[in-house]
């Protein structure tokens, strides 16, 4: 069984679609230098009735993200859990999503110590998270004048490349591409590396196991095939993205969404 989703993919954005009639997502490429590190950058807008609020729900991806938002502006590192964010009234995030390994050459620590703990602007780029704020939310308004400002702003600060961050992107999108795989070993085996070995380097340059980078990626399928309606049912889902066991997906589901699969596909079918 294969999945056919839109052309704009969620990337962990639940139920997209529906998400976008209360927002606007637009992606934007960095310049070719920045892109060994930086998957992509992102714009969300939204300008909603005085009376209106739209609750959005993210299962996360293992990266590293630098969130520019009024009065919140951090790098955070990636999770495990699925999070949620409230609209309101009229507003705008910048964000800078680095591919995975991608932030460990400006950073040079574990990528696990920013898991739960957001890190100041500061500590990474000479400037202010109100200085950004200010160039991101409040002056440039054209999204090719703010991609043009990012380019700007990091290309001075470009780190030396990294030979593991590549190796690690590359393990990520086979991940990502090969529902397949649903277990470390084989990851190991496809790029000739030890478990322990592989094991270390997630840790350092991704911040969360190859374990739970499979988990992330399957589940992200699941949500969007139920989205989509595309599954006929539970047991379909979970052995067209290699379960083989039913009730193992469904705990691995519930513990990232929060729910169980038919329990989201009622609510997505609440929303529509």
């Amino acid at each position: 069984m294969s999945f056919l989703f839109s052309q704009k993919p969620s990337m962990g954005i639940m139920n997209l679609e529906k998400g976008e009639e209360h927002f606007r997502l637009e992606r934007f490429l960095p310049s070719i230098e920045l892109q060994l590190f930086i998957k992509h950058y992102w714009v969300v807008e939204w300008e909603l009735a005085e009376d209106k609020t739209h609750i959005q729900e993210v299962i996360p991806n293992p990266c590293v993200n630098l969130v520019i938002e009024s009065g919140r502006t951090y790098f955070y590192g990636p999770a495990t859990r699925k999070y949620s964010y409230q609209l309101s009234a009229k507003g705008r995030v910048f964000g800078i999503k680095f591919k995975p390994g991608g932030f460990f050459p400006w950073y040079r620590e574990s990528i696990s110590k920013l898991i739960d703990h957001p890190l100041p602007v500061d500590e990474i780029f000479p400037i202010s998270s109100e200085e950004l704020e200010s160039i991101f939310l409040n002056t440039a308004s054209n999204h090719m004048e703010l991609t043009s400002r990012m380019n700007d702003a990091l290309l001075p600060l470009l780190p030396p490349a990294d030979k593991l961050t590549l190796l690690t992107d590359q393990m990520t999108e086979y991940i990502r591409l090969h529902h397949e795989v649903t277990r470390v070993d084989q990851v190991c085996e496809q790029f000739a590396m030890n478990k322990r070995t592989l094991q270390r380097m997630f840790k350092q340059y991704v911040g969360i196991s190859p374990k739970n980078v499979i988990k992330l990626y399957r589940l992200q399928n699941a949500a969007e095939a139920l989205d989509h309606g595309q599954a006929v049912n539970t047991l379909e889902l979970s052995l067209a993205l290699g379960y083989h066991d039913q009730s193992h997906f469904i705990k691995d589901f519930k513990t990232i969404v929060g729910q169980t699969p038919d329990a989201y596909t009622r609510s997505v079918a609440r929303r529509l």
